[in-house]
């Protein structure tokens, strides 16, 4: 798995309509949005000539890592979707958020995590906040203390304070996922 390669897509969702960015543009944002790419042309850029790479453009960026990839060895997946987040800011316009973002309905009816990068190094504690705001009276019961806790050995517990129970973790996840550690 190779993963650099930045896309483009105008739908909100996966399932969603082609026009949905389109329909998403209103008077009350129209401001932010331009402003926010105005001030990315740099990235904007970026981005469009990641989506318009070549198949043999993608591999010569795959060689500067492994110089004997073969063409006939990969297939293009799309890995996911991330959504760029567009904040209004007084001083600026607009602004993009660079984080993850945790939005939910009050009542926690319904939920998305929206960002540019909402990846592994972030992904269980983003996912433990939402299921936090979402299912406040579940959350505390003993049967799903019980399952947070088989699924997350380190679930309420500190692993920058308890440097034992860090090296366990680590070396319980190397296991699982046969890794090898580096000292």
């Amino acid at each position: 798995m190779f993963g650099p390669y930045a896309g483009f897509t105008t739908k909100f969702l996966k399932s969603g309509s082609w026009l949905d960015l389109i329909k998403s543009i209103k008077f009350s944002n129209i401001k932010a949005m331009l402003f926010a790419g105005a001030r990315n042309l740099p990235l904007t850029k970026y981005l469009i000539d990641q989506v318009r790479l070549t198949p043999d453009a993608r591999l010569d960026a795959l060689r500067e890592y492994y110089p004997n990839a073969r063409k006939e060895d990969w297939e293009l997946a799309v890995a996911g979707y991330r959504v760029q987040v567009i904040k209004k800011d007084e001083e600026e316009g607009g602004v993009l958020e660079f984080g993850t973002e945790v939005v939910s309905a009050a009542d926690g009816s319904i939920a998305a995590l929206l960002g540019a990068s909402p990846g592994a190094s972030t992904a269980v504690s983003i996912m433990i906040d939402l299921i936090n705001r979402c299912f406040k009276n579940e959350v505390n019961s003993a049967e799903w203390q019980k399952k947070l806790k088989e699924m997350i050995p380190s679930y309420g517990k500190s692993l920058g304070k308890d440097a034992a129970l860090a090296q366990e973790i680590r070396d319980y996840t190397s296991e699982v996922l046969h890794l090898h550690q580096f000292a």
